[in-house]
């Protein structure tokens, strides 16, 4: 029997099979991921980093909890109908970890999730450069991820930056290596030209899916390459964060509420809310009027 996240999973696996590239919408709460859906877009992006700055307030140290991470990824899908893409990151310690991971995210109803081969947390006495696990515990957390896999149409994708890190020679040999293990997708971090993009690309028969792509070209040149999904970035919670420290800055600052700029209308309020949904169920199961 088809679970409630099997449609958007179904839509996210046809984003795979398609012959497009599409720009995901980055989200980290409710309110977001409803103006991402109402907007149009096809996907959703929640990354670790933002849902560190969502969740704690606190950098991209690895500090959150996969409990944590889990929980928001369930919020955000349970406000939209929005196929959700996950960095579930190391995947919360080793190949055993990695299955557990998975298992939370894909009860709390992702569409996919990516698993990577960076070396994290940050260990004692480390440089602040990132390092890269062997091949072969690389190979091992992305097997671990298919095995702690219960729906198949839950995508799961390798993750590397070795292209940033140890070169494309090394990204292309461990992305080859994940495509082996069995992983939907690829995920390439660090990619900073075409020609990194296109010797990949070359190797490669999963389709790709690219961070930081967007300077690499337009959409149409990114599909011809195999990359069915490609970020732009984190500005929605940067303008967020932007948009709630004037707004507090001026009304500490002694400006009167009445005067304060660029604030959402009651409109917009009203629709990411869903305000008309709850009056019509207040009107049905209250016995009330709504009010929309």
């Amino acid at each position: 029997m088809p679970s409630r996240w099997s449609a958007r999973r179904t839509r996210f696996r046809a984003i795979l099979a398609g012959d497009a590239c599409v720009h995901p919408a980055s989200v980290h709460d409710a309110i977001s991921a409803r103006i991402a859906a109402d907007l149009g877009f096809e996907l959703g992006m929640f990354a670790g980093s933002v849902a560190s700055l969502a969740v704690l307030g606190a950098p991209d140290l690895i500090v959150l909890t996969l409990n944590e991470f889990a929980d928001q990824a369930y919020r955000i899908g349970r406000a939209a109908e929005l196929p959700l893409l996950v960095d579930a990151d190391h995947g919360y310690g080793n190949a055993l970890n990695v299955m557990r991971t998975v298992e939370e995210l894909e009860t709390a109803g992702v569409a996919a999730l990516s698993i990577e081969d960076t070396e994290l947390p940050r260990g004692f006495g480390s440089s602040n450069a990132a390092k890269l696990l062997s091949l072969e515990e690389g190979i091992g957390k992305m097997k671990a991820a298919l095995a702690g896999r219960r729906d198949p149409d839950l995508a799961i994708a390798g993750r590397t930056s070795a292209m940033a890190i140890t070169g494309v020679e090394d990204a292309i040999r461990r992305a080859k290596a994940y495509e082996a293990a069995g992983v939907d997708a690829m995920f390439l971090v660090g990619v900073k030209t075409k020609e990194q993009l296109e010797a990949a690309a070359a190797q490669l028969r999963v389709p790709i899916i690219l961070g930081g792509g967007a300077t690499l070209g337009d959409r149409a040149y990114l599909a011809g390459k195999g990359v069915r999904v490609s970020l732009q970035g984190h500005q929605p919670f940067q303008a967020a964060v932007r948009a709630i420290h004037d707004t507090l800055k001026a009304l500490r600052d002694g400006t009167a509420p009445a005067d304060l700029k660029n604030l959402a209308s009651k409109e917009l309020m009203a629709k990411v809310t869903r305000s008309s949904d709850y009056a019509d169920w207040t009107r049905d199961f209250l016995g009330g009027v709504g009010k929309g």
